[in-house]
């Protein structure tokens, strides 16, 4: 699959969103407007302007409204969830080059707030997801107990787990150790 840089970049910033949320274990890591703070300059959100509680509000909305489209059953729930947040967000396409970053589209409005920012960037890459026949690229961790959001990018499709070093590893690991003691086992008797 082939993906543009401008929609990766927004694509990354609706799974780390998504993934500030408390699950499980994990605490909530957007709770406050200085965590907010953090992930918009964390992620380059350009032209956000000073922050208030109530962006922080309407980011943590927006961010449960991107969880509900990784959880959507079909395409045309997602679909419809992706064009109620693009709508909201004003959507207007502008081509832009600034902080040295070469020729990109952004798709919110100047001097949008963080969350129409993220609802127009974010709304319009899982858009082309789901245009491209992709939806099912959007997952879930397979581990148990994670459950953060990723997007398979490989090219088979095969990405279960949403960080290679960690889960996967762990799993893998699990795995190993398992058949080394089954094998041990046979060879005792």
């Amino acid at each position: 699959m082939q993906i543009n840089h401008d929609t990766r970049c927004a694509l990354d910033d609706v799974v780390d969103l998504i993934n500030t949320a408390a699950d499980g274990d994990r605490a909530d890591q957007l709770v406050t407007v200085r965590d907010l703070a953090a992930y918009v300059e964390g992620h380059s959100l350009s032209g956000v302007g000073a922050l208030t509680e109530e962006d922080l509000n309407a980011v943590r909305s927006v961010r449960e409204r991107f969880a509900e489209v990784f959880a959507a059953e079909e395409d045309r729930a997602a679909a419809e969830l992706v064009n109620a947040l693009v709508a909201e967000a004003g959507t207007t396409p502008q081509l832009t080059d600034h902080d040295g970053y070469d020729w990109h589209v952004h798709y919110f409005a100047p001097g949008a707030s963080a969350a129409h920012h993220l609802a127009a960037d974010g709304g319009m890459a899982l858009a082309f997801i789901i245009v491209s026949g992709e939806r099912d690229r959007l997952r879930r961790c397979a581990a148990p107990g994670c459950g953060r959001a990723f997007i398979d990018l490989s090219r088979n499709r095969s990405r279960r787990y949403c960080d290679s070093r960690t889960c996967g590893n762990r799993l893998h690991v699990a795995a190993y150790r398992a058949r080394q003691r089954e094998s041990a086992q046979a060879a005792r008797g």
